[in-house]
C-alpha cells in the first residue's frame, strides 16, 4: 500500500483551511471584540475566514537601454 501525496511533503498541511478550530475562533472573536471571557464555548457565532492573497507580481519590462556610445 503506498502512502497518499498529502501525507509525503512536509509543508501540505501549512495551505489554508476552511474550518477554524474553537480555539482559532474564540481568537478572532476577541480580536472583533464579539466575545468576553464568562461567555458560553458552545455555540460560537460563525467567523468568516479569509485568506489574504499578496499582491501579484509585475511584470518585467524591457531591460533598460544605456545612451552612453
Amino acid at each position: 500500500m503506498s502512502i497518499d501525496r498529502s501525507l509525503k511533503v512536509k509543508g501540505a498541511l501549512v495551505r489554508h483551511r476552511n474550518v477554524l478550530t474553537r480555539a482559532e475562533r474564540i481568537e478572532k472573536l476577541k480580536d472583533d471584540e464579539r466575545w468576553s471571557e464568562g461567555d458560553a464555548l458552545t455555540g460560537l457565532p460563525k467567523v468568516s475566514h479569509r485568506k489574504a492573497h499578496s499582491g501579484k507580481k509585475e511584470k518585467k519590462g524591457p531591460p533598460a537601454k544605456d545612451e552612453k556610445k
